[in-house]
């Protein structure tokens, strides 16, 4: 959703790059742009005028005398910023101390109130809580069915004594006011620990919606009020969150359809003009496609400086801990990596989620925003099928699949040769850096972790060995067991070396050393070799 306002804010701390120091004009130019940036996002224009203010202030003062060069400092002016504007901090659902924790949603129609009720219940449910789902939207066709539907994928009970509207041409019966008292004493007498109300909406703001919620609100006297609002309605998001501030005085706020592409303009307005915090952030229709709002992670991803802590806790919700452990002990003992292991990891990593929303949780990968767009999530399927159509000994031993064992594989998994023989060269390279990094070596390929498994006795891929002489490496005698002085006393020696141009090369090309160059994303190669058959 932030990919466009990403892309202006990346590029205009871009041009910062290589100034000794910020001018005034630097600093005016930059906001400038900020500005421009935000409004385009459809960020509400009283939210633009006070972000921007506050960074032209701080830019400006005492704070640009510190040790980071000027595109550093704006950049942590501006992230410190956003997370201000998002909230600040995160803040945990209200637990009521006695009796059920009651929550009522509100929100427009079709903003996502019920998809994102069953979500919450099936959150608080993996929590420990027994949650009780309400349905006191009696007017919209067939919203007490839709949410049966997703109460029973989420395993969670529905209270629905009435069914309200089931045809448009249907006038509204029933009294949402008296099925959401009387859920909570069901609550009670069933000991339910939370109860979360779906209540009705309209398309715009009216008296009659507000007078509902607010009877609504008398009657079951909510621990929390959750406002769920459309992210992708832009700065409209802004008048309909004060209507009903005013209206059902909401506790918190709920953003729906995070994974749209709209600008995002209604995740930055809602907070700083409402003040009410932002607490969960809905990102897909799957149940699992849930988060609790952090500000911090969403201004770095703003930033395209990645979330990786979202990713590390969705990564330990759905990793098998005793499979992990077996891969340890398998690593450690030097036993072989097969097909069978590499299924099993492809599986859990599937269980994560789109591989592209995991990618986009990596700094910097808003560069590679085209290469990641193109990948094709269905890949790890037919991986899958591809595998799983091996018998145990071809699994264990790829090296017999001959050309007729492929033929009956491809024809078993819907898939052709060529694409079998693509997955037996991904599997070969991934055999190789588990061999690798058992043995202590490093992961293949990367700068100052050991070497290439494939390394000849030479020192060139493939086993090749080189055609001049190899300098003769110095030993450094005595050295110190201070990091930093052993660094210096190496250095020291490479220069009192040959004295040849090839002396300080990485890999012999007869050039001399230099500092390596700042990471930039987009030299990485394609991703698609890596999902694609």
């Amino acid at each position: 959703m932030f990919a466009s306002l990403s892309d202006r804010l990346t590029a205009t701390f871009r041009n910062l790059r290589g100034k000794g120091r910020l001018t005034e004009a630097d600093i005016d130019g930059t906001v400038r742009e900020i500005r421009r940036a935000l409004l385009d996002a459809d960020v509400a224009l009283a939210a633009v005028t006070a972000f921007t203010d506050r960074i032209r202030a701080r830019a400006v003062g005492v704070e640009v005398s510190g040790a980071l060069n000027p595109g550093q400092q704006v950049v942590k002016i501006v992230h410190e910023e956003l997370i201000e504007i998002l909230g600040g901090s995160a803040r945990p659902l209200r637990i009521a101390k006695t009796g059920p924790t009651v929550i009522m949603l509100a929100g427009l129609q079709g903003a996502g109130k019920t998809t994102f009720a069953g979500k919450l219940a099936h959150h608080l449910k993996s929590q420990g809580h027994t949650p009780l789902l309400v349905a006191a939207d009696l007017q919209r066709p067939n919203a007490v069915t839709q949410l049966e539907v997703v109460g029973g994928r989420a395993g969670v009970p529905v209270f629905a004594p009435e069914r309200g509207v089931t045809r448009e041409d249907e006038k509204v019966r029933g009294n949402p006011v008296k099925v959401a008292g009387n859920a909570i004493k069901e609550a009670n007498r069933r000991q339910h620990s939370v109860v979360i109300v779906d209540t009705a909406g309209r398309l715009g703001v009216d008296q009659e919606l507000m007078k509902q919620a607010g009877d609504i609100r008398k009657a079951i006297d909510p621990d929390e009020v959750l406002f769920v609002i459309d992210s992708m309605i832009g700065q409209d998001a802004v008048a309909t969150a004060q209507a009903f501030q005013a209206g059902v005085a909401m506790t918190g706020v709920v953003l729906t359809k995070l994974d749209g592409d709209a600008r995002g303009g209604a995740a930055l307005s809602v907070r700083e003009v409402t003040g009410v915090p932002i607490l969960y952030a809905s990102t897909g229709e799957k149940l699992d496609e849930f988060e609790v709002f952090h500000p911090e992670r969403m201004a770095g991803r703003i930033l395209d400086m990645g979330d990786v802590l979202s990713l590390i806790e969705k990564a330990e919700a759905t990793f098998d801990q005793a499979e992990a452990q077996r891969m340890a002990d398998k690593m450690s003992k030097g036993e072989d990596f097969t097909l069978t292991d590499f299924l099993s990891q492809m599986q859990q990593l599937k269980n994560m989620g789109s591989m592209k929303k995991m990618l986009t949780m990596l700094p910097g990968m808003g560069q590679m925003r085209d290469q990641i767009d193109n990948l094709d999530d269905r890949e790890l399927a037919r991986t899958e099928a591809i595998i799983q159509s091996m018998t145990p000994l071809e699994r264990d031993n790829p090296k017999v699949l001959n050309g007729s064992r492929r033929s009956r594989i491809a024809a078993g998994s819907g898939t052709s040769v060529a694409q079998i023989n693509s997955l037996v060269k991904r599997f070969d390279d991934a055999q190789r850096m588990m061999k690798a990094m058992a043995g202590g070596g490093g992961m293949p390929g990367m700068p100052g972790m050991g070497g290439m498994p494939a390394m000849g006795p030479g020192g060139l891929p493939g086993g090749k060995k080189s055609k001049g002489k190899q300098a003769p490496q110095r030993k450094v005698k005595g050295k110190s067991g201070n990091p930093a002085k052993r660094a210096a006393q190496e250095r020291a020696a490479r220069e009192q070396g040959t004295g040849s141009p090839a002396s300080g090369s990485a890999f012999g090309l007869g050039q001399p050393a230099q500092e390596e160059p700042a990471f930039d994303p987009s030299q990485l190669p394609s991703l698609d070799k890596y999902l694609r058959g």
